[in-house]
């Protein structure tokens, strides 16, 4: 019987608050240790045994099951209105991607060529480079194909194989590229984003490809026969889709392991991980191979691989950009967006994918969709801007460099623009984490339910044994986490009425060692999954905006995020305040030592 009430959510906030956010307990498997694991979970004898008593380790599922919680289930995201953003330009949501890109174009600043001199502080080359070099003749689009596919072999040649992908055709690219050429000697060029290079990762569907979603099964039961919304709305524009990158197996992971199609490698240091479960495009981007990339994000997988390569990254709010064509097991927290060596360029492709599904209007009432007019000067606006920061948890980063950065980073913005930071508190962490984990968990055994068993024994070892692990929710687990999820939207909400946007840094560890045995079959480390997972929950559960900016190095030289979470719609905030981070930490970055010079 429930010995415990969990007290109203108003007299929570007038209480006294004790910060508590657990630390994953787990232990680190690989080879046979790992393969024992997952045979384990399938015995009569131990494997009741053995999971219990890891899920117990982690106050799972007590949590959920020895507590009253009087609140009302949430089953997906439901917003309250928010006031309207300021020096923000609205557009229709049904309007023309072309038309969205050339909006969102006429409201950024001016820029700087940097064909002449590309030292630092330049670090990438942007959309707006390349339609230079092509309305210049300075390159072709056909050039920068036959460039990419140079480098793509290169890199599988190199020691260590670097993998980018996992389905590359290089006819489809040389295809794309030749129409775009032909199109900028007419002068007939669809957009700015015309002969862009653009990355896709491998659960979006885009022709003439096969989705994986990671795995060596999917395409046998599930045909690609159309592009996902969001591809055809860039292909609409011009863009060239040069591939599928490799990603973590159906998402479940943030290291970026496969070792079905080969793991990606950080361009910042080859021997660490990108972060998952977007890690080729978060290794594309970084490396220059595209100045944008598309990921997913159900548990950060947008926003991990960002951080720990140094790149933009967003996760729009929930319902924002429509999911027809992801295959998609996340179902009430999913989310597609841009992976981008820059705000610009993330803004860029952003207005261009942006659109709701119909029935997603049904449930959450999006507002319209708009983009930061970036023309105004940013010290008037920045000023007016309050960032909000729970100390206690923004300070239990796992390694200690990482919350020096982004607190540096934070004086640094008011400094230079006067925004200020509040102190601000958000209850129940511990309780959003276990809560976020029992829906996603749910919702993937869910998602699976409908295969056959012998394929999903070609997963890989550490995705059945985290499957393994998700089997062990029940109905009552999922119930008390959507009650929970209302409780969580309520605390965030407070905040809300106070700040602007909430900081934390993106992950709470910079990028982890891959080990040799992770490469050929994996390796469960629930421990670092926990660690990289620290700051990102809430977003997924609560299907808020979010984006992570890089803002430095740590001692290794290995790339730190700070991530800014937004109301629900209000992305042109979250461009704006990324924006005014990337200006003033630009300098404190490197480019990735594993850099490919596409342009030039």
């Amino acid at each position: 019987m429930a010995q415990n009430k969990m007290r109203p959510v108003d007299e929570v906030l007038r209480g006294k608050l004790e910060f508590k956010l657990a630390k994953v307990i787990a232990p680190k498997l690989t080879g046979w240790q790992l393969s024992l694991f997952v045979w384990s979970q399938g015995s009569f004898l131990f494997g009741k045994l053995i999971k219990s008593k890891l899920l117990r380790m982690n106050n799972l599922p007590q949590c959920l099951r020895e507590i009253i919680i009087s609140d009302a289930p949430m089953y997906q995201p439901e917003y309250p209105a928010n006031p309207p953003e300021i020096a923000v330009k609205n557009f229709l949501d049904e309007s023309d991607p072309k038309e969205r890109v050339a909006f969102a174009l006429e409201h950024l600043p001016a820029r700087q060529s940097h064909f002449q001199d590309d030292s630092p502080p330049f670090l990438y080359w942007k959309i707006r480079d390349y339609v230079e070099a092509y309305t210049t003749g300075r390159v072709t689009p056909t050039q920068v194909a036959e460039r990419i596919i140079a480098t793509v072999e290169e890199a599988k040649k190199r020691s260590p194989s670097l993998v980018y992908f996992i389905s590359f055709l290089s006819e489809d690219v040389r295809k794309q590229a030749t129409e775009s050429t032909e199109r900028y000697k007419k002068g007939t060029a669809l957009s700015v984003l015309d002969g862009v290079p653009l990355a896709v990762k491998d659960d979006i569907d885009c022709l003439p490809h096969p989705s994986t979603a990671g795995t060596k099964w999917l395409p046998q039961v599930r045909e690609v026969k159309e592009d996902a919304v969001s591809i055809a709305r860039l292909r609409s524009c011009g863009m060239m889709m040069i591939g599928k990158a490799v990603m973590h197996e159906l998402g479940m992971g943030t290291t970026g392991s496969n070792p079905h199609h080969g793991t990606a490698r950080n361009p910042h240091d080859l021997g660490r991980y990108t972060g998952g479960s977007s890690s080729g495009p978060g290794a594309i981007v970084a490396s220059g191979l595209c100045p944008v990339a598309l990921g997913t994000d159900v548990g950060g997988s947008i926003r991990i691989p960002s951080s720990l390569c140094g790149n933009i990254g967003l996760k729009p709010t929930f319902g924002r950009i429509t999911n027809e064509g992801l295959f998609c097991v996340g179902w009430s927290m999913e989310s597609s967006g841009p992976i981008a060596s820059s705000t610009e360029d993330a803004l860029l492709v952003y207005a261009a994918m942006v659109g709701s599904h119909p029935t997603d209007k049904l449930h959450s009432w999006p507002l319209p969709p708009c983009v930061p007019d970036l023309n105004v000067g940013f010290q008037a606006i920045m000023g007016s801007l309050k960032l909000g920061k729970y100390s206690d948890w923004f300070n239990s980063t796992f390694e200690k460099e990482v919350a020096e950065v982004c607190n540096k980073s934070l004086n640094l913005i008011f400094e230079t623009f006067g925004t200020e930071t509040k102190e601000i508190i958000l209850p129940e962490l511990d309780e959003i984490k276990i809560a976020h984990l029992c829906t996603v968990g749910s919702e993937y055994v869910s998602g699976l339910a409908g295969y056959d068993t012998k394929l999903l024994k070609e997963l890989s070892l550490e995705v059945q044994g985290t499957l393994g692990l998700f089997k062990e929710f029940t109905a009552l687990d999922y119930l008390s986490s959507q009650k929970i999820r209302r409780r969580a939207m309520y605390f965030y909400m407070q905040a809300f009425e106070s700040v602007d946007v909430i900081v934390t840094p993106t992950t709470g560890t910079t990028a982890p060692v891959i080990s040799s045995a992770a490469l050929t079959v994996g390796e469960s480390d629930l421990t670092t999954v926990g660690n990289l997972m620290r700051f990102i929950i809430a977003p997924n559960f609560l299907g808020l905006p979010a984006i992570s900016v890089p803002v430095g190095h740590d001692s290794r030289g290995l790339p730190i995020g700070l991530q800014l979470i937004g109301r629900p719609w209000q992305e042109a905030t979250l461009f704006r305040v990324a924006a005014a981070f990337e200006e003033v930490c630009t300098p404190l970055r490197k480019r990735a030592t594993t850099f490919y010079n596409i342009l030039k």
